[in-house]
């Protein structure tokens, strides 16, 4: 009786230790409890970062990943008081720098780059076809507010094409992000938008038009990404980074994001 005791012991012992190399489900926080991934992510990754963690939930049994999209700054400053976040990807360096420097980052890495182009409605109804077009009495133009990556990067153009002061005096609105400048284009309220290349997804190619900036004058946007120091799932938020710097890329690619080095 006491062999066979013995016997049954040693084989719970053996299932348990097998159970426990398991590593897909419930990622590393143990316990095969389900774990969710806080990501922060500036808005102008929305559509491409969606198709990015479902891809990496499909590879990572008992993980969702969270995303809270919205503008560099104020995510930003969302991390530094307090808001739990695992994983801050943004479209500036400059915000990146200040999540970096409180509460602290780890595995920060360049991931993505962007361009900066006009976008107009579809029938474009003020004839808008180049950047100085801009600057004609009476066009109505939006763009990102001071502060968000997208608005700086856009006074930067305009400031490059020597032509600040006339298109600022057209700006009819301010915006959040460059989601509110889409938005109000598709609404009728702007002649003209500054955004990103990326910015024209395939929901929307129909109903608006891009007209290049030159490269004399366009600005490069830089996205870093890092796992935000507070997390309590570092392993598993450096494994999303790293899937966005490897798998992820083609993802970014399909939506016309440029390689990150």
């Amino acid at each position: 009786m006491r062999s066979r005791l013995l016997a049954l012991l040693g084989v719970a012992t053996l299932m348990t230790a097998c159970g426990g190399d398991d590593a897909t489900v419930g990622g590393p926080s143990g316990g095969g409890e389900p774990v969710t991934l806080t990501v922060s992510a500036a808005s102008s990754l929305t559509a491409a970062f969606t198709d990015i963690g479902s891809d990496f939930e499909a590879e990572h049994a008992g993980v969702t990943v969270s995303f809270n999209f919205g503008p560099s700054d104020g995510l930003a400053t969302q991390i530094q008081e307090g808001a739990d976040v695992d994983v801050f990807a943004s479209a500036s360096p400059t915000w990146m720098d200040a999540v970096q420097e409180d509460p602290g980052v780890s595995g920060r890495a360049d991931f993505a780059k962007n361009r900066l182009a006009i976008i107009v409605p579809a029938d474009n109804p003020a004839g808008i076809t180049s950047l100085a077009d801009l600057a004609t009495p009476g066009a109505k133009l939006v763009l990102a507010a001071e502060g968000v990556p997208a608005g700086d990067y856009a006074r930067e153009v305009l400031a490059k094409a020597g032509i600040s002061d006339a298109a600022l005096a057209n700006v009819v609105s301010n915006e959040e992000d460059v989601k509110g400048v889409i938005t109000k284009l598709l609404s009728g309220d702007a002649d003209a938008g500054i955004g990103y290349v990326t910015d024209v997804t395939p929901d929307i190619a129909e109903q608006v038009r891009l007209i290049q900036i030159g490269d004399e004058v366009n600005v490069i946007a830089t996205y870093p990404i890092a796992v935000v120091s507070t997390t309590k799932e570092a392993d598993l938020a450096q494994r999303f980074v790293d899937y966005v710097l490897g798998d992820g890329q083609s993802v970014l690619a399909g939506y016309g994001f440029l390689p990150g080095a």
